[in-house]
Order: C-alpha cells, then sequence, then structure tokens
C-alpha cells in the first residue's frame, strides 16, 4: 500500500475520483495505484506528483 500517497490525496482535501480525472484515468485505476496493485506509468507518475505537490521519484523508490 502506498499510504504516502493517500496523505498526499487527503492533505488537499481531494477524493480518488478528483485525482484520477485530473490524471486522466478511472477511479478504479487511481485507487489500484494508491493501494499498489498497480504500478504507475511515468507520465502518470509526474502528473498525479503535479496534482498533489509531491515529487514524482516517489512511486519508484524502495
Amino acid at each position: 500500500m502506498r499510504h504516502w500517497l493517500k496523505i498526499f490525496r487527503e492533505k488537499k482535501g481531494m477524493t480518488q475520483e478528483e485525482v484520477a480525472k485530473l490524471v486522466g484515468i478511472s477511479r478504479s485505476a487511481y485507487g489500484h495505484i494508491e493501494s499498489g496493485e498497480r504500478g504507475v506509468t511515468v507520465t502518470n507518475a509526474k502528473k498525479i506528483a503535479m496534482i498533489l505537490e509531491f515529487n514524482w521519484i516517489l512511486f519508484f523508490e524502495k
């Protein structure tokens, strides 16, 4: 689980649906990214990071 991603989203006061819409993916796809069940492309990692204001490289750190 990417707990840190949920924390960033909640700090912005956004729902999964809102973030997903801005990224251009389904809420379900975003939910899978947030839960860690699905990987994320560099493009979408950058979009999510821009929206939630964090460094996109966090997605690819272990």
